[in-house]
């Protein structure tokens, strides 16, 4: 199994409170306040500054296409370079941020290095402006002159893809080095939600410990955090407005500026996707609402003895009875045994992150809601952060972040460039390994326990599609009021209130206080129009699953090639083994259907 070479060795240690496993950063630095930092960050200017030495040779080389070659591998290598000497310092500073949100001294570490690498990076922009100078004939002629050229022509495309988009060298300049200013928005929304405290009863709660009450089997538990959480909400709502109409302006400059036709586009071009197969998608899933979450609510409601569901009962257990709680040992072992039905290879990949400190499962004060997988650079390992309470969705959680941790070891031959991966193909990896542990799981399920994996997939399979397509549309309704001007706090509750009552329908009652939800949606700040990839990743899987079933050895090294392949294709070049096209609306109704086969099947069993 390749790795990155030169990891320490040491085992994962426990958090005192819960036995879970907690990150050891050293791997990377020994705290904030470590000389390696600032050494790391030195020897990436350094890189920079080479690479600023070639401002003009790409020009005046243009009629050199074996010189012009050797200029385009030597940029690459170099920016690669710089990638990886600052890339570990800022992962540290954001791996150090998730578990201690309220550490002055590492905010304050992770906004000073944030400005000093848009600094230093500002050196670099003539590098895109230049080549893009060039015409398409000019670059092939060099890569075919130049064979170790030719690896660069995937980080080629992705630069004369923001060709119509680029600004003047000093514009591009000073939308760098502003960079770090607008980003103190986002640390204000995520200080913000990590301070609030939700008060239930004698209880108080962080946001995450609110938001795991929702699913809880009690009734009463459920209201009582869902008032709480609608009060914490509230309370804040004005802060998280201003910042996320502030952050929305700023974006609606910029575009305005770089000629964007509508706000979402920029993404579709970071996800190097068509509008149009996003749009098909969209449409898709909007025009099967009926039958899919409108028609499983409304059977919830059935066995919950209710006409309509209260918004907190949407993920509520199907009984009162405790539902079963897995241990670590436990969701380990099934994550692991699932992974390894695709192969030796990927549970010992897997593997390698329960041996080393690389996990932080450990719910705790101070420590950022939700879960992710961070890459670091391609010549490190990956970490990955989840808050492990022990039910189902949380073993599920697992499965995902560790599915994109594999992928990430996978594209680490690639190099750092390359190895990133659009959006639209990374929750791939995830969404499938969670696929792998949800038919393990079915596979030794009383039939008790089937019907609430069944309830359980159907529930996160809405949460990836109709969810984020929902929570799309209302990003997109947001960005076109904001054109208008700011929008105001009630406005967007508006908003929120009309696409989320679109895409519940009529078996869920939004209850007052249920306005305010969309204000602890992250991505909407940090990532406008991620959502979508969600959705985009979830219905991919459900296609992936069917040509695995029909073929599981045909499909093993397909599969290990896609994830393999980071982000050297595009999402069409790298679908285009299994025979399928996400352009056409009729692919993504097909991944629906597959959803509404499983609403069908529990009907049945209930």
């Amino acid at each position: 199994m390749a790795m990155s070479a030169g990891m320490n060795t040491h085992v994962p240690s426990l958090d005192s409170a819960t036995q879970l496993p907690v990150w050891d950063l050293t791997d990377l630095y020994s705290g904030p306040e470590d000389s390696k930092i600032a050494e790391d960050f030195a020897r990436g200017e350094g890189h920079v500054k080479e690479l600023a030495k070639l401002q003009g040779q790409f020009v005046a080389a243009r009629g050199n296409a074996e010189r012009l070659g050797l200029l385009i591998d030597q940029a690459g290598s170099l920016y690669e370079k710089a990638m990886d000497d600052m890339g570990g310092a800022l992962a540290y500073a954001t791996l150090a941020s998730t578990i201690d949100r309220e550490n002055a001294r590492i905010a304050k570490m992770q906004s000073d290095l944030g400005t000093q690498a848009a600094m230093i990076s500002a050196d670099s922009l003539f590098l895109s402006l230049e080549l893009n100078q060039l015409e398409d004939w000019e670059i092939e002629n060099a890569l075919k002159m130049v064979t170790k050229a030719q690896k660069w022509r995937p980080w080629l495309r992705r630069i004369r893809a923001s060709r119509p988009h680029e600004l003047t060298p000093d514009l591009e300049r000073l939308m760098l080095e502003r960079m770090p200013a607008v980003g103190q928005w986002s640390r204000l929304f995520d200080e913000t939600l990590t301070r609030m405290r939700v008060r239930i009863g004698k209880d108080s709660l962080t946001l995450n410990e609110a938001l795991n009450r929702l699913s809880a089997p009690q009734a009463n538990v459920r209201k009582a955090a869902a008032v709480g959480l609608s009060a914490a909400l509230r309370d804040n709502a004005p802060v998280l407005a201003l910042t996320l109409n502030t952050l929305a302006f700023e974006k609606q400059v910029e575009d305005r500026w770089r000629k964007y036709e509508d706000p979402a586009a920029s993404r579709h071009l970071a996800n190097e996707v068509d509008k149009d197969a996003v749009d098909a998608m969209a449409e898709a899933v909007g025009e099967s609402y009926a039958n899919l979450s409108h028609r499983y609510y409304k059977i919830k409601a059935k066995i919950l003895g209710k006409k309509q569901l209260d918004f907190w009962d949407r993920n509520a257990p199907l009984t009162q009875d405790v539902q079963k709680n897995y241990s670590w040992a436990d969701a380990k072992k099934i994550v692991l045994d699932s992974f390894a039905k695709m192969g030796p290879e990927f549970a010992e990949r897997a593997q390698r992150f329960f041996d080393q400190p690389w996990i932080d499962a450990a719910p705790r004060a101070g420590k950022s809601s939700g879960a992710y997988a961070h890459p670091v650079t391609a010549n490190r390992h990956p970490y990955v952060m989840l808050n492990f309470t022990g039910d189902r969705r949380e073993v599920l959680t697992l499965a995902h972040e560790l599915g994109h941790a594999v992928h990430q070891t996978l594209c680490q031959p690639l190099g750092s460039i390359l190895a990133d991966t659009p959006l639209t193909l990374a929750e791939t990896a995830s969404i499938f390994a969670e696929g792998l542990v949800f038919e393990h799981l079915v596979a030794t399920a009383s039939l008790e326990e089937k019907k609430a994996l069944l309830a359980g997939k159907i529930e996160d399979g809405l949460n990836s599609v109709i969810r984020q397509i929902a929570f799309h549309r209302f990003e997109e309704k947001f960005h076109a009021a904001r054109l208008e001007g700011e929008v105001a706090l009630d406005q967007i509750n508006a908003l929120w209130l009309e696409v989320m009552g679109e895409s519940l329908g009529p078996a869920i009652k939004l209850n007052d206080g249920y306005e305010v939800y969309w204000a602890y949606v992250s991505h909407f700040v940090h990532s406008p129009f991620y959502v979508y990839a969600y959705a985009f990743g979830d219905l991919l899987v459900s296609a992936l699953m069917e040509k695995r079933r029909e073929n599981p050895e045909a499909f093993t090294p397909l599969y290990r090639e896609l994830l393999a392949g980071g982000g050297t294709k595009t999402y069409v070049e790298a679908l285009a083994p299994f025979g399928m096209n996400p352009r056409d609306k009729a692919f993504w109704k097909m991944g629906c259907a597959r959803l509404e086969g499983l609403i069908e099947a529990f009907e049945a069993l209930v």
